[in-house]
């Protein structure tokens, strides 16, 4: 059976996935070594300590990411994430910075490494190196590739795969977004968040809401009319006479019903996004996945989607693994 690896941007959500069926659970420390550093998320050592504990005693795993680059003169911040992953218990840190591998291999030598999807290894060779370089036992596909394409990186590779199944999307090469440090001064990729909320404006301007992000106008919506977050690349923008979401739709991956093709493909992984979301929400996502995974391993049909309503925009998509606009 492949292994369903779940979000907790809370101990509450971590207990969540546990109890509603995840194998594994990927969380972060409330600072800025994990991609997700955001107010009223993660975990202090202690719970982090707790979350670890509560896993294996109801038998799952807990992977730590500490997935964002470390700035120059500060190592000594993710060093510590490192050996206080592997003190609390963690079974694998999730790391993207070639420095912090290096590191976590010399110094953490039977501390399990995973590739993470911000460093955005998409071949064979990438990999490989990452995998003789610095012991990188699974990596994490960015979500630009084809079902036939993943298939072809794991004939080539000695490393388990781990690819997204459900949440949210980004148009960028996964850590290599610029935008939100342009607007902003802050980056998913070295701070840890992705057009924050400290940035965000709302304004009425007429019969019209504008939503700003750093000083960017990046929707307008009529009032009384939902207003969406100003996440930049989902923007509504001016091309020509158009009005439109040039980069993407408001929409979420779901791969649900290529379950038993990126099986056949060799992945052994599948990972759900949504460290922001709530409790609930990820018990409801993992209940599912759990049964589409088993229902996979033991050759009986998938059952019927139910996560349409969680999807944002209740819009879905399975992004490049069909690729069709190739």
């Amino acid at each position: 059976m492949m292994e369903l690896v779940c979000p907790a941007g809370t101990p509450a959500a971590l207990r969540a996935a546990v109890q509603a069926g995840a194998h594994a659970v990927y969380c972060g420390f409330a600072d800025e070594t994990n991609a997700r550093n955001f107010p009223g998320l993660n975990f202090s050592r202690e719970e982090m300590a707790a979350g670890v504990a509560h896993a294996h005693a109801n038998g799952a795993k807990v992977l730590v990411a500490i997935n964002t680059f470390p700035r120059a003169g500060s190592e000594d911040l993710w060093h510590r994430a490192v050996a206080d992953a592997e003190s609390a218990g963690a079974d694998a840190v999730i790391l993207a910075d070639l420095g912090l591998l290096a590191h976590a291999a010399e110094h953490h030598p039977r501390l399990r490494r995973h590739l993470s999807v911000q460093a955005a290894a998409a071949n064979p060779d990438a990999i490989n190196f990452y995998a003789e370089a610095f012991g990188v036992r699974r990596v994490v596909l960015p979500r630009v590739l084809t079902v036939e394409e993943i298939a072809a990186i794991n004939r080539d590779i000695d490393v388990e795969t781990e690819v997204f199944v459900f949440g949210g999307l980004c148009v960028m090469a996964e850590g290599r977004c610029s935008l939100s440090s342009y607007a902003t001064g802050r980056s998913p990729n070295m701070n840890g968040v992705c057009s924050p909320a400290s940035h965000v404006a709302y304004a009425e301007e007429g019969d019209e809401l504008a939503a700003r992000l750093g000083g960017f106008t990046i929707h307008r919506t009529p009032k009384g009319a939902p207003a969406p977050y100003p996440t930049l690349c989902k923007g509504a923008f001016v091309s020509g006479d158009q009005t439109g979401h040039v980069f993407e739709d408001p929409v979420s991956l779901d791969a649900t019903r290529l379950i038993p093709a990126l099986a056949k493909a060799g992945v052994s992984a599948l990972k759900i996004e949504g460290r922001q979301r709530s409790r609930a929400y990820v018990a409801e996502v993992v209940r599912s996945f759990r049964a589409a995974v088993e229902a996979q391993a033991a050759g009986r049909p998938l059952p019927e989607a139910t996560l349409a309503k969680l999807t944002e925009g209740q819009a879905a998509t399975t992004g490049a693994y069909a690729k069709i606009w190739r």
